[in-house]
C-alpha cells in the first residue's frame, strides 16, 4: 500500500476538495477582480494564465505543500547532480546537460559530461554547415535537397515536432521527411518524393538494432542501391546517430559520420542531443542552439524559481488536482498554431510513456490515478471536431491552450480571428451558459415561447471547465525550446509526487518480445496453436491469406 493518499498534504487537499468542488469559476472571478494577476506566471516572452482553474489561494497553497512533502526540489537537485534517479535501469537522467549553455560542469559517475556534449555539438555544426552550404554533396556531385530522418519514438517525434514547428526558419530548397512506422507505406510514400542523388538519410537508433528503424533503414538502403548500384555511394547519403559504431560501420556508414549520444539520454528527451541532427540540417545549427538556449532558460527557471512562481510546477500541480481529485482521466493540448500541429503527438509520448505506470519506485502497486491520457488537435480545427464534448459532455477534460500573440504569416484578419477563437473558447468553457441567459438569447433571436421550451435545455451548459492559456510573443526556436522543456519538467514533477519512475518503459519492451515470437510463427507453414485462441486464430487467418496470395502470384 502506497502512503501518498494517507499523507498529511493529500488528506488536507481531499478535505479542501469537498469545500470547493461545487464552486463555480464565475463566482471566483466575481469575488476576485484581479484574479488574472494573482494566477499568472511568466518567463521571458511566455505568459501562463491559470486563472481559469477551479482553484483559490488556499488550493494552491495546499498543492505547493504537496510538492514540498514529496521533496520535489530535492529530487530536482538529485537529477541535476547526475544521480541515478532512473532506478529500474540504474541510469542518470541528464537531458538538461545537453542544453547547458553555461560553463558549469555536470557529472555522471564523477566525470564531467560537458566536454563530450560540446564536442558532439561541434561535430553537428561542422557537418550541418557542410551539407547546407553545398560543400557536402551526393555521390555524383548533386547538392543535398532532401533529408529523410529514420527513427521511431523520441528519435522521430522530437525532431519531427521541431522541424514542423520551425518551417519559417528552414533553408530554402531543403525538405525534411520523417519515416518511423514499420508499415512499408510510410517509407514507400516518402521515397516517391525524393531522388537518391540528392537525399541524405539520418538513421537514429541508440543501439542500431531498433526493429522498426533498422527495417526502414535497410529497405531505404536497398532502394538506394537498386537505383544507384554503387556501394561506396552509401557513405555520401547515409549517416547515423547511435552508440553502436560497429553496426553502423557494417551498414556502410563512415565512422566520421556517426554522431554519438549516451545512455543517460532517454529516447523521449533525445531531440536535444545528436538525435537533433535533422533539426540542425533543416534549420541550421544557429537555430538548433537557439532551441537549446530556450530550453536552458526554462531549466534555470525550474531550478531557481520558488515553487509558487515556477511554471512547470504550477502546471504539474494543477494536473494532479484534476487527475486525482476531480477524476479527470485525460488532458487536452490545444495549440492555436498550425505550426504546432504535431505538439499533441509529441506530448503524448513525453507524458504517457513517462507516467503511464501502476508500480511505484518501491515496487508497490499504486492505489491512485497516475498519468492522464494526453490528446488534442490544433485550433480552430478542434472546435469543429470535439469541442462539443468539452463544453457539454459528461467527462471532465482540463486543457492547455497555446497561442502566439503575433503570427509568422500575417495575412489579413486571419490571426485576429484565430486569437479571438482561442480566447472565446477558454471564456466559454469557464463561464458556460445559464438557463436565464439561454432564454434571453433565444428571445432576442425571435423564437416563440413554445420553441424555447422545447430546446432551451440543449442551449444550457455548465461551464466551470478548467483551462490554462499559454501565450508567447511569436513562435521562434528559442520559445519552442522553452515550451518543450516546460512540459518535460511538468511530467517530472508529477512523477515525483506520484512516486513513480518516469524514465523507464517496460510495458513497451514486453510487446517487442511477443512481436518477435509471433513474427517467427508467421513464417512457418501450417497452423499454430502455441498462443491463446484469439492470437492463434488471427495468425492462422493471416497465414492462409498470405500463402494463398503467394500461390496465386508465384512470387515469395
Amino acid at each position: 500500500m502506497n502512503d501518498l493518499i494517507e499523507s498529511t498534504a493529500w488528506l488536507k487537499l481531499k478535505e479542501h476538495y469537498e469545500t470547493i468542488k461545487d464552486v463555480h469559476m464565475r463566482d471566483l472571478f466575481a469575488e476576485e477582480p484581479q484574479r488574472f494577476e494573482a494566477f499568472s506566471a511568466s518567463l521571458n516572452d511566455i505568459l501562463l494564465d491559470y486563472s481559469k482553474n477551479r482553484v483559490t489561494d488556499e488550493t494552491m497553497e495546499l498543492l505547493f505543500a504537496l510538492a514540498r512533502q514529496a521533496n520535489v526540489e530535492e529530487w530536482r537537485d538529485n537529477m541535476l547532480a547526475g544521480m541515478a534517479i532512473n532506478s529500474t535501469e540504474n541510469r542518470s537522467v541528464l537531458h538538461m546537460a545537453l542544453r547547458n549553455r553555461s560553463n558549469k560542469p555536470i557529472r555522471v559517475d564523477g566525470r564531467n559530461v560537458m566536454p563530450k556534449v560540446k564536442a558532439v555539438l561541434a561535430h553537428m555544426r561542422d557537418f550541418s554547415e557542410q551539407v547546407r552550404s553545398g560543400e557536402w554533396h551526393g555521390y555524383n556531385g548533386d547538392r543535398i535537397k532532401s533529408i529523410v530522418n529514420i527513427g521511431i519514438g523520441g528519435s522521430d517525434l522530437g525532431p519531427h515536432v521541431v522541424c514542423e514547428s520551425m518551417k519559417p526558419f528552414a533553408q530554402r530548397g531543403l525538405k525534411a521527411y520523417f519515416v518511423s512506422n514499420a508499415d512499408a507505406t510510410h517509407l514507400v510514400e516518402t521515397l516517391k518524393q525524393v531522388e537518391p542523388e540528392s537525399t541524405l538519410f539520418v538513421i537514429a537508433s541508440k543501439t542500431f538494432t531498433t526493429q522498426e528503424t533498422m527495417l526502414n533503414a535497410y529497405s531505404a538502403r536497398k532502394w538506394f542501391m537498386d537505383l544507384v548500384g554503387n556501394e561506396k555511394a552509401i557513405e555520401k547519403h547515409f549517416v547515423a546517430v547511435t552508440t553502436n559504431i560497429e553496426l553502423a560501420g557494417k551498414f556502410g556508414i563512415n565512422e566520421a559520420n556517426i554522431f554519438e549520444f549516451w545512455d543517460w539520454v532517454g529516447g523521449r528527451y533525445s531531440l536535444w542531443s545528436s538525435v537533433g541532427l535533422t533539426i540542425a540540417l533543416y534549420l541550421g545549427m544557429d537555430h538548433f542552439e537557439s532551441l537549446l538556449e530556450g530550453a536552458y532558460d526554462m531549466d534555470q527557471h525550474f531550478q531557481n524559481a520558488p515553487l509558487e512562481e515556477n511554471i512547470p510546477v504550477i502546471l504539474a500541480l494543477l494536473g494532479i488536482w484534476y487527475n486525482n481529485f476531480f477524476d479527470a482521466q485525460s488532458h487536452a493540448i490545444m495549440p492555436y498554431s498550425q505550426y504546432l500541429e504535431r505538439l499533441p503527438d509529441y506530448l503524448q509520448q513525453l507524458d504517457m510513456e513517462s507516467n503511464g505506470k501502476t508500480i511505484d519506485r518501491k515496487g508497490h502497486r499504486v492505489n491512485y490515478l497516475t498519468g492522464p491520457i494526453i490528446w488534442g488537435q490544433s485550433g480552430t480545427n478542434g472546435q469543429h471536431a470535439f469541442f462539443q464534448l468539452l463544453h457539454q459532455g459528461t467527462k471532465p477534460v482540463p486543457a492547455d491552450f497555446l497561442i502566439p500573440a503575433l503570427s509568422q504569416n500575417p495575412l489579413g484578419l486571419h490571426h485576429r480571428v484565430l486569437f479571438s477563437n482561442c480566447l472565446a473558447q477558454t471564456k466559454a468553457l469557464m463561464l458556460g451558459k445559464k438557463y436565464a441567459e439561454a432564454v434571453d438569447e433565444m428571445k432576442h433571436q425571435g423564437f416563440d415561447k413554445k420553441t424555447i421550451e422545447e430546446v432551451i435545455q440543449h442551449k444550457v451548459f455548465d461551464g466551470n471547465k478548467p483551462t490554462n492559456t499559454i501565450i508567447f510573443e511569436r513562435l521562434t526556436p528559442k520559445t519552442l525550446g522553452s515550451i518543450l522543456a516546460m512540459y518535460e519538467h511538468k511530467v517530472f514533477v508529477q512523477g515525483i509526487i506520484w512516486n513513480i519512475n518516469s524514465y523507464d518503459q517496460w510495458g513497451v519492451e514486453y510487446g517487442k518480445v511477443l512481436a518477435g515470437q509471433i513474427q517467427k510463427d508467421l513464417s512457418k507453414p501450417g497452423d499454430v496453436e502455441n498462443h491463446d485462441s484469439s492470437t492463434n486464430g488471427l495468425i492462422n487467418y493471416r497465414k492462409r491469406v498470405y500463402f494463398d496470395e503467394i500461390e496465386k502470384s508465384g512470387v515469395d
